[in-house]
């Protein structure tokens, strides 16, 4: 196993020791959001350098132990071997993952939005799958996951759902997920058992900072005020407390009914519109750029970025990266970190072809 590559330990720590330095100097907190800035940066270069540290030093171990099987072959460490080195190929995986995150806003927590197509009951049961999917991803990761709006769907499933998902580097990871996922099975609402196609679009936004300036108009949101239908608490269903924001020149709208007030949850609708209105302007910068480059971008239906195909055979495939599993309930159950290395991979294959 290969663990430095191209990571400047020394560089890293020196960085932390300047920053360290800032912060003990007086007058530290005269501007608070900028020495908020600079202990959030540190705490990020602290995070790296221990999992750095921490992995080096388990490899060491491995190293010990291997060589004492190699001079006692009845040493009876065989086992424990097996599953330490395991456990340290699962967290060198995920370490080469995030260095792979340098995106702008990759260490954001994200905002993930499912959105059934057309299809009523069959696409809106998919939108349910791909949510308890995003769920088990986020929970196996030890991250938070927080229903901002949900819609129940007319006979099963959703008609759309917003969650803020937090943890370190989580839209670095999600990012990957944004597009058209497209399922093929046999309904179970079919009583024939015939096989049904069906689209979901997924969308991913960095929660931004108050520091990230968003220029809204006033006059151009139309609010509205409803009463919360998913499952979330004693309020539910009681009050109208949900905000709908609509943002009327582009038609974008956010909403949220996760919080007890309207006044909390307006501010929270208004956060997810500025993220919103973030990606909108980064897509625009893009479809700017493919024209430039000469590329043509379809974002059409039938442009889905991963097909799951449960029948007439398992199969989950991703249309840009080519990376397929046949392990279709294992990425069902949250199994994502190959295709979001994949996509990693791809990516930066992109921006550096050979």
């Amino acid at each position: 196993m290969v663990l430095g590559g191209h990571f400047d330990l020394d560089a890293l720590s020196e960085s932390i020791a300047i920053n360290e330095s800032k912060m003990a100097e007086p007058g530290f907190w005269d501007d608070q959001e900028a020495a908020q800035k600079l202990i959030d940066q540190t705490n990020q270069l602290k995070t790296k350098r221990d999992n750095f540290v921490g992995l080096k030093n388990k490899l060491d171990d491995l190293k010990v132990t291997l060589e004492l099987i190699e001079e006692d072959a009845h040493s009876g460490m065989e086992g424990e071997f097996e599953t330490d080195e395991k456990q340290l190929k699962t967290k060198l995986d995920r370490y080469r993952l995030n260095l792979l995150l340098n995106g702008k806003y990759d260490h954001n927590n994200a905002i993930l939005e499912i959105h059934p197509g057309a299809g009523g009951t069959e696409a809106q049961d998919w939108g349910s799958m791909l949510l308890r999917m995003y769920t088990r991803w986020a929970e196996a990761h030890g991250f938070t996951v927080q229903t901002l709006d949900y819609q129940v769907g007319d006979v099963a499933g959703l008609n759309s759902v917003s969650l803020l998902i937090s943890g370190e580097n989580v839209y670095g990871y999600l990012r990957s997920e944004k597009g058209i996922h497209r399922l093929v099975r046999l309904s179970p609402f079919d009583s024939a058992g015939r096989r049904h196609t069906s689209f979901a679009s997924v969308d991913v936004m960095p929660e931004l900072n108050d520091d990230v300036s968003i220029d809204i108009n006033p006059d151009d949101l139309r609010i509205d005020v409803y009463r919360s239908s998913g499952a979330g608490g004693q309020h539910i269903n009681k009050t109208s407390s949900a905000v709908r924001i609509t943002h009327l020149p582009t038609g974008i709208v956010a909403a949220s009914q996760a919080q007890r007030s309207q006044l909390q949850n307006r501010q929270t609708a208004m956060n997810m519109l500025k993220s919103k209105l973030y990606e909108l302007e980064e897509e625009k910068k893009a479809e700017e750029k493919a024209k430039i480059e000469g590329e043509q971008k379809d974002i059409g239906w039938g442009s889905q970025i991963r097909s799951y195909v449960f029948h007439p055979y398992s199969m989950v495939k991703d249309h840009r990266t080519n990376y397929e599993t046949a392990n279709v309930n294992g990425v069902m159950d949250g199994d994502l970190d190959p295709f979001i290395n994949a996509y990693l991979q791809w990516q930066l294959s992109q921006k550096n072809p050979d």
